[in-house]
């Protein structure tokens, strides 16, 4: 009897758990039984395996009783991520491959018929879980997996194109000669500034360009509302690039998890996501789920922006499900076997317009709209769900004239270097952005004055605010003081915030 051990790591929420791959061959009747709690794509590797050993010339024992158990076996495995293991400890069972030599590896990767690698979902999870937990493991993926994982800081990270260049590495006799499909992947630098599209592309618009360096400095979510081609989709597409640039540990969750979606790419490391889901969308495709669970558009915009067009348009709870990410930055996803947490600190910017028809307010379009159905169109959003967003800003129609002979306006750079300004200013003083700030650290740092004060209380009282609206305004208030570089928040820095939040009811009177 001989068997083997091969390490991998199973996926479960954005953690890589590790599995140890046991192959057991037997006397008896022939067989191969895989166990271990596998999903039926993990089942199916039995036939991918057979085939790519057989046409790659290795021997398959077909005269043996196979039992492969993918250990912790409580622990939900999917994809064809087993199959590089699983065909390893055959050889190495088999005596056909150093099992000694296979210690110190971590192995993953979907075969082909032919023996070829293929990618696999979440390498750099499984990176990462190398790094977090200090092993010194090293990796061998396959082609573009390999390089997802070579982004950590000093990941041992090796490529294979073929099963056979992995079987040449592992001989009792290793050959003199390394293999032109296996090689080590060297680590990426750290990620420079990103190129996006420049905000001086949108003429006009001086007030929602405002608010977007307000949202920008202080982390903050905002809301805009105006007539069709008033230029809400262009503002919103462009805010990415008023952000700071992001830090190696940023771009490695955000990377994470794209890679964990299946989404990941290179030419996008270092940038920050901008989702922008069609308003079709159900709650499970925002937030996350499945079976195992699978993260949503929320976290795939984590360290980044989710842009919802055409807000109202969106499912009810789809958009009550988006309550608690906005508060906590994180999403819990629970099932009866499984429950999974996944991070979702994104700036929200929603898109909408005034009225069914969308031309209340415009000058160049009659509205055909009743005010019941401004209000019933409108109370699409409900009071919660608007309480949570920071910034409600009206976008007006642009008149032809404008459009054509306006100037371009101040560029992303700009912008970006008065919103770095202020975000420091704040970090040095609070350690977070202040739309962090929660209970005691809103009255130690947003630093009112006695005027400003009063006139705050008595805007929440005439507006009817909740607690919650006058938290927020407040913390406007302090992003717009550290953008002037005041130490004090002053009724001026009140007084424009509390704009902020007047755009939708003005709509409706």
């Amino acid at each position: 009897m001989s068997l083997s051990l091969v390490q991998s790591r199973a996926l479960v929420g954005l953690e890589a758990t590790g599995v140890t791959v046991e192959v057991h061959l037997a006397n008896g009747l022939p067989s191969f039984t895989l166990v271990g709690l596998a999903d039926v794509e993990v089942k199916e590797a039995r036939e991918r395996v057979r085939c790519a050993l057989q046409n790659c010339g290795l021997e398959f024992p077909h005269n043996r009783r196979i039992t492969v158990n993918l250990a912790p076996a409580d622990l939900p495995k999917d994809s064809g991520r087993f199959d590089l293991p699983i065909a390893l400890g055959i050889l190495a069972a088999s005596g056909q491959l150093d099992t000694a030599r296979l210690a110190g590896h971590e192995f993953a990767g979907e075969l082909s018929l032919s023996g070829e690698l293929r990618p696999v979902r979440g390498a750099l999870a499984m990176s990462l879980a190398l790094h977090a937990a200090g092993a010194t493991a090293k990796l061998v993926l396959p082609p573009a997996s390999a390089e997802e994982a070579a982004l950590v800081p000093q990941a041992q990270v090796y490529r294979a194109d073929h099963l056979l260049d992995v079987v040449r590495q592992f001989l009792p006799v290793p050959p003199p000669e390394p293999s032109e499909g296996w090689s080590r992947v060297a680590g990426q630098p750290a990620p420079q500034r990103a190129r996006y599209a420049d905000l001086a592309d949108v003429k006009g618009q001086a007030g929602a360009k405002r608010a977007l360096e307000i949202a920008a400095a202080g982390g903050h979510s905002l809301l805009l509302l105006g007539p069709p081609g008033s230029g809400k989709s262009m503002l919103a597409q462009r805010f990415a690039g008023l952000l700071p640039a992001m830090t190696v540990e940023e771009s490695l969750q955000t990377a994470a998890i794209a890679s964990l979606a299946g989404q990941f790419s290179q030419e996008r490391w270092g940038l920050r996501p901008t989702c922008s889901p069609h308003h079709t969308a159900s709650a499970v495709a925002l937030v996350g789920g499945g079976s195992p669970p699978r993260p949503g558009e929320i976290s795939l915009a984590h360290h980044g922006v989710l842009f919802l067009d055409e807000l109202p348009e969106f499912p009810r709870a789809a958009l009550e499900a988006l309550r608690e990410p906005l508060e906590t930055g994180r999403i819990t996803i629970s099932r009866a076997a499984r429950r999974a947490e996944f991070p979702a600190r994104f700036q929200l910017i929603g898109a909408m317009n005034p009225c069914p028809c969308g031309w209340r307010g415009s000058p160049h379009k009659a509205c055909r709209c009743t005010p019941d159905q401004v209000a019933r169109y409108q109370g699409r959003l409900s009071g919660p769900m608007l309480d949570r967003i920071d910034l409600h800003v009206e976008v007006p129609a642009i008149a032809p004239r404008e459009l054509l002979t306006a100037p371009a306006g101040e560029s992303t750079d700009a912008i970006r270097a008065r919103c770095e300004s202020a975000r420091e200013r704040a970090l040095r003083r609070q350690g977070k952005a202040n739309q962090g700030l929660q209970g005691k650290e809103i009255d130690a740092h947003a630093a009112l004055d006695d005027a400003a004060a009063k006139f705050l209380n008595l805007a929440a009282a005439r507006l009817g605010w909740s607690a919650r609206s006058t938290h927020r305004v407040l913390k406007v208030a302090r992003t717009i003081a550290d953008l002037a570089g005041a130490s004090a928040t002053q009724v001026v820095h009140v007084a424009e915030a509390v704009q902020y939040r007047r755009a939708l009811a003005a709509t409706i009177a």
